[in-house]
């Protein structure tokens, strides 16, 4: 398994088209088909995918036999804090690591005090995996995304003591 930082232009289109397949595998029994591909839009185009790293997001994508399988996007928040806004691996690959791989690779050489995520609450699955990984829940916060649909979610904390 190789990990590396997204900086093209053609890891772009195959990050954007990994997020369709695996949206369209786990997320309609959650929220349904329409909002899966309204949410798509938002946040999974090019445009938006290069917005997001011009608005200080990185994105770690994980390569098995040079296909992109997972990806993990996150920024900066405060002083040794940060928030993960994706973190997706193939369907078929659960269970083999990457989702690890992919967080150990994006944050080697960060100091971090505290790490933020949301997950939508029914997401039973990503919760039991963050829950492993030594997340807590720390607040429910529901979001209104638009075009009237709505992200019904938990944050989650990963604290890590100082090192100072």
């Amino acid at each position: 398994m190789i990990y590396k930082k997204v900086s093209t232009p053609d890891e772009l289109v195959e990050l954007s088209k990994l997020a369709v397949r695996i949206w369209n595998v786990h997320y309609p029994p959650i929220i349904g088909q329409l909002q899966v591909e309204y949410m798509l839009g938002k946040m999974y185009s090019i445009v938006n995918l290069t917005e997001q790293i011009n608005n200080g997001h990185t994105f770690i994508a994980g390569y098995e036999d040079d296909r992109m399988v997972g990806f993990l996007s996150f920024s900066k928040t405060a002083e040794k804090e940060f928030v993960i806004h994706k973190w997706y691996v193939d369907t078929r690959l659960h269970g083999k690591g990457i989702g690890r791989g992919l967080f150990d690779a994006a944050f080697a050489d960060v100091d971090y005090n505290a790490i933020r995520l949301t997950v939508n609450r029914q997401n039973i699955q990503a919760i039991n995996f963050y829950f492993k990984f030594g997340f807590t829940i720390e607040k429910i916060a529901d979001f209104d995304i638009g075009n009237g649909f709505f992200m019904n979610d938990f944050v989650m904390l990963l604290k890590r003591e100082s090192n100072e």
